[in-house]
């Protein structure tokens, strides 16, 4: 029964590595397109981007969730080899590196608001992974 459960730990695991490093390249793909992908799908224009919820922030939301939702699977899948440190110190540094590549991207758009949204992102995951989620898991 042990073993059972040892494996079913091990699976959710992988399958959560799997879903992030899935979303990780998803991610590079988004941001090194010159243009909106989205916004092309569902609106047909390569300029728009889609907003998420109406707020005076702008498409900047979109950035914070989809970099919540990334740390939280990556920290998650890393937390097992007791790795969450490099993990860290990884997503952040890649959050700040996709928005000042805007810079050099055609038809994309630097703004500070997407580069705060990015960090903030990874520290709110961060926290509630080692706060909430760790405790859970153990």
């Amino acid at each position: 029964m042990h073993y059972i459960k040892f494996k079913m730990k091990n699976n959710f695991f992988k399958i959560v590595e799997y879903l992030y490093y899935f979303s990780l390249a998803t991610l590079l793909i988004l941001y090194f397109f010159p243009g909106s992908l989205f916004g092309y799908f569902l609106y047909g224009n390569l300029g728009q981007q889609p907003n998420l919820i109406d707020n005076p922030i702008g498409t900047s939301i979109n950035h914070l969730f989809f970099f919540i939702y990334l740390c939280i699977l990556g920290l998650t899948s890393r937390s097992r080899n007791k790795k969450k440190i490099n993990s860290f110190q990884f997503l952040f540094c890649i959050s700040i590196f996709l928005e000042l590549s805007h810079w050099l991207i055609p038809n994309r758009v630097f703004e500070y608001y997407d580069l705060f949204a990015n960090s903030l992102g990874v520290v709110i995951a961060y926290l509630f992974v080692n706060l909430f989620f760790i405790r859970i898991i153990k």
